[in-house]
């Protein structure tokens, strides 16, 4: 499956009526690898909840995305004291093709066996993931990743606090899923890496500060224009109030 164009329009999105992304218009072209990008508070992984539809939006429209996203989370946000496998924590990815219930084949498991492999972790199968580094368990999630097999890729800090091979590592793995031509969206604060990596980027400040090619979105500018909306936020902003989609 070819990944769809996603276009958003007067996309905003709110926690309790709170804006945290406010009123964003544009697209990810199909095959697309962008980076998102902006102070602590932008709204980034809220954009990336919204797209792979676990977040609401309280107004506009996103469009071209249902049904081909797989979406990394960060890597804090998830719980590793329960006493499961690598394996296992591999073997979700099929879910979206199985289902939660249905057994999964022989085959299924030495899919997930392989990725284990693609991303460094052979051997690691009933290896508990409360027992891995950092970084060995982002790997893990990679390797579902793999298993999910989706046109579009959703990576919320998918380099935060890992040594520096291991993110050469997933940093190659994010370009070969480029270059088989899937969209690519990562949520990033490593400007040099999104200067050097990624030929798009997403500005955001809640609102929008650029979106296009790299060079052009992380002008000094456009970086302090960020940088004074997000001191100028107040601990607890104004509700958004909907206005119409132009």
């Amino acid at each position: 499956m070819s990944p769809a164009e996603i276009r958003l329009t007067d996309l905003t999105v709110s926690h309790a009526r709170r804006p945290a992304v406010h009123h964003l218009s544009g697209r990810f072209a199909p095959g697309s690898l962008t980076a998102v990008v902006g102070p602590n508070g932008a709204g980034k992984s809220t954009l990336l909840r919204a797209l792979a539809g676990l977040h609401r939006p309280d107004a506009g429209r996103i469009e071209g995305a249902a049904g081909q996203i797989a979406l990394l989370p960060q890597a804090t946000a998830l719980d590793r004291a329960f006493p499961i496998g690598c394996l296992d924590v591999v073997l979700f990815g099929l879910w979206g093709g199985s289902g939660a219930f249905r057994a999964i084949s022989r085959a299924g498991r030495e899919r997930a066996r392989a990725a284990l492999v693609a991303v460094g972790l052979e051997g690691f199968e009933r290896r508990p993931v409360g027992s891995l580094s950092v970084g060995q368990f982002q790997r893990v999630l990679f390797a579902r990743l793999l298993l999910q097999d989706a046109p579009v890729i959703l990576l919320d800090e998918p380099f935060n606090a890992l040594d520096a091979r291991t993110a050469a590592d997933l940093l190659a793995m994010v370009h070969r899923w480029h270059g088989e031509g899937r969209t690519v969206v990562a949520v990033l604060h490593d400007l040099e890496m999104v200067r050097r990596e990624f030929p798009q980027a997403l500005l955001l400040a809640r609102d929008c500060l650029g979106w296009g090619p790299t060079a052009e979105v992380l002008t000094a500018a456009n970086r302090l224009r960020a940088r004074m909306m997000a001191e100028a936020w107040a601990a607890e902003p104004e509700p958004c109030e909907r206005r119409d989609a132009a």
